[in-house]
């Protein structure tokens, strides 16, 4: 059993069991156990890799993506480029190296945010930004966040902020806790109701027994801060993680220990704990506060219409044959489509103060 585990077995003691989202927030966040407290998730010694470590190509088209978006809105003087949940600062580091040879005045003229809580990666994206690192404010709340015309990004950041899970049963939806078994071991279980079936996309009547649904009201809220200051502040916002662009059912709660699937209560503290976001309930969350939302995109259909595909090809010219293989697979794991890539599983949702067409999002659907 693991340090938090043994932390969660005496709270749950204490105070009885845990919903959902508590013991996601207690799994990443615990201050003395934490995942992202205690562990180096990124690369190939950590648990997972994340795009921007596959290849510069990603952060590279997302920085062509920041230069239409600026583009669109007419090149404003005065912008702040923000990252939340930095990573190693992998991302930025390769954006910026794109958006100062596009846009140069852009480049100039810009302050650079990073929206970080960790002390310990705040560390490693002063050593891989190195050059430009006086230029760059770290923050620990998006609010902090100065105001002004605002080119914002998220690389799997919605995956990590906690759900709850609500089961149907012959007496309606329960919540689904995380309690403990007669040996004293984590379980799950179900808790009492609270739950408004109006939140459900179908009629409750239709669902079956058994099958479970997720709500994030976390994660809208995040949405819902972001879309405020788009909307104030005018500029784009860009959010790009793993799941499903309809609001579904399904458990979707997953751990990950060493690039392996875990069972989520088997190693609290020392696995990262995801689950897949609903880009519609993101979406309506944006909307509602007066955003203009595009067209979702799949990770594949954003890099491929930003030109993926031919910068991989200039990027290989000239080059020996293995490194342009190198190049081709990071271009298929970064936009293919089937196990080991993130092209169709990955989704993309931009939005924007006003209604303005942004490559390569063809058309405003809201």
């Amino acid at each position: 059993m693991t340090p938090l585990a043994h932390k969660i077995v005496r709270l749950i003691e204490q105070t009885g069991p845990l919903r959902i989202s508590d013991y996601f927030a207690l799994c990443l966040a615990d201050p003395e156990h934490g995942y992202y407290q205690s562990r180096e998730p990124f690369g190939r010694a950590g648990d997972f890799i994340t795009a921007p470590e596959i290849s510069q190509l990603f952060g590279e088209m997302i920085g062509v993506s920041l230069v239409h978006a600026w583009q669109a809105q007419g090149s404003p003087s005065d912008v702040r480029i923000v990252e939340i949940g930095p990573g190693r600062g992998t991302l930025m580091s390769d954006a910026l190296r794109v958006i100062a040879r596009l846009a140069p005045d852009l480049y100039a003229g810009a302050s650079f945010h990073m929206v970080e809580t960790s002390e310990r990666l705040r560390n490693v994206q002063r050593q891989t930004l190195v050059r430009i690192k006086e230029r760059i404010s770290w923050h620990t709340a998006f609010e902090e966040v100065p105001e002004g015309f605002t080119l914002m990004v998220a690389n799997e950041l919605f995956d990590a902020v906690p759900i709850r899970q609500f089961v149907k049963t012959a007496q309606g939806f329960r919540e689904r806790v995380v309690g403990l078994d007669s040996a004293g071991s984590l379980v799950f279980g179900l808790g009492p109701g609270d739950f408004d079936p109006s939140l459900l996309p179908v009629d409750e009547a239709r669902v079956p027994e058994g099958e479970i649904f997720e709500l994030s009201p976390a994660r809208s809220a995040v949405m819902q801060t972001v879309a405020a200051k788009i909307v104030r502040d005018g500029g784009t916002a860009l959010a790009i993680d793993y799941g499903h662009l309809i609001t579904g059912f399904g458990d979707t709660l997953q751990a990950v220990y060493r690039h392996e699937y875990d069972p989520p209560l088997a190693r609290p503290g020392e696995a990262d704990l995801t689950s897949h976001v609903d880009f519609q309930a993101l979406a309506e969350a944006a909307m509602a506060m007066g955003a203009h939302v595009h067209r979702p995109l799949t990770q594949g259909e954003f890099l491929v219409g930003l030109g993926i595909v031919e910068r991989a090809g200039a990027l290989g010219s000239e080059r020996d044959s293995l490194t342009q293989a190198a190049i081709r697979d990071a271009v298929n794991r970064l936009a293919g489509e089937g196990e080991g890539r993130m092209g169709e599983l990955f989704k993309v949702l931009a939005i924007s103060g006003d209604p303005v067409k942004i490559t390569p999002f063809d058309r405003v659907a809201a």
